[in-house]
C-alpha cells in the first residue's frame, strides 16, 4: 500500500496544468510548489520559567507529528534579563508528506475553529514568493487538550515557495485552498 497525501496529489494532477496555463510557463519545472513549512513560537516569559519551554516543544510536537527543537537567544540583553544561549522559542520544519498532511490539517480544521475567521490577510508575503501567517493561539488544533494548556502561545507559520513573484505564490496558495480575505480594489 502505497500512501500519498491528498494535497500531494491534489497539486501534481490538477494545480501544476491550472497555474501552468494561467501564468503561461514554457515548462512544468517553472511552476511554483511548495518546498517547506516552518512553525515558529517565540516564548519571550521562559527565561524566568523553563517549563514554558518544555511545553511548547511537546505541544508543537503534537500539532505537526515531528519533534520540536528550542532555539536559543543569541545575545546577553539586561533589560529582558537574557543571557546567550537560553532557550527562548521552538521551532519545526516540515517538508515532505508531513508538510502536506499540516497544511491539509491546517487548511479543513484548524482555521475554521478561529473565532470570527473572516479569512487570512494576504498582506503576509515577503516579496520573494514566501507567505508567513500569524495564529494567536495554539488551541485551535484538535490535537491539543485544552485542559491540560498551560498558558495560551501564538505561533507563526511560513509557507516557503519556489515563487519568484507574490502573485504567484498567492495563486499557488489559493489552489491549495487557503482562505484569503475578499478583497475589493
Amino acid at each position: 500500500m502505497n500512501y500519498e497525501p491528498r494535497l500531494k496529489t491534489k497539486y501534481r494532477t490538477e494545480m501544476v496544468k491550472s497555474l501552468r496555463d494561467k501564468f503561461q510557463y514554457k515548462s512544468v519545472m517553472q511552476v511554483p510548489r511548495l518546498t517547506k513549512i516552518c512553525i515558529n513560537q517565540g516564548l519571550g516569559d521562559a527565561v524566568s520559567d523553563k517549563k514554558i519551554i518544555e511545553s511548547a516543544i511537546s505541544e508543537m510536537s503534537t500539532i505537526t507529528g515531528q519533534k520540536a527543537v528550542s532555539t536559543k537567544s543569541r545575545k546577553d540583553i539586561s533589560n529582558f534579563k537574557l543571557r546567550a544561549g537560553v532557550p527562548i522559542g521552538a521551532r519545526v520544519t516540515l517538508r515532505g508528506d508531513r508538510m502536506y498532511e499540516f497544511l491539509d490539517r491546517l487548511i479543513a480544521v484548524a482555521l475554521p475553529r478561529i473565532r470570527d475567521f473572516r479569512g487570512v490577510n494576504d498582506k503576509g508575503f515577503d516579496g520573494r514568493g514566501n507567505y508567513t501567517l500569524g495564529v494567536t493561539e495554539q488551541i485551535i488544533f484538535p490535537e491539543i487538550d485544552i485542559d491540560k494548556v498551560n498558558k495560551i502561545q501564538g505561533m507563526d507559520i511560513t509557507f516557503v515557495t519556489t515563487a519568484e513573484k507574490d502573485n504567484e505564490a498567492l495563486e499557488l496558495l489559493k489552489e491549495f485552498g487557503i482562505p484569503f480575505k475578499n478583497q475589493t480594489k
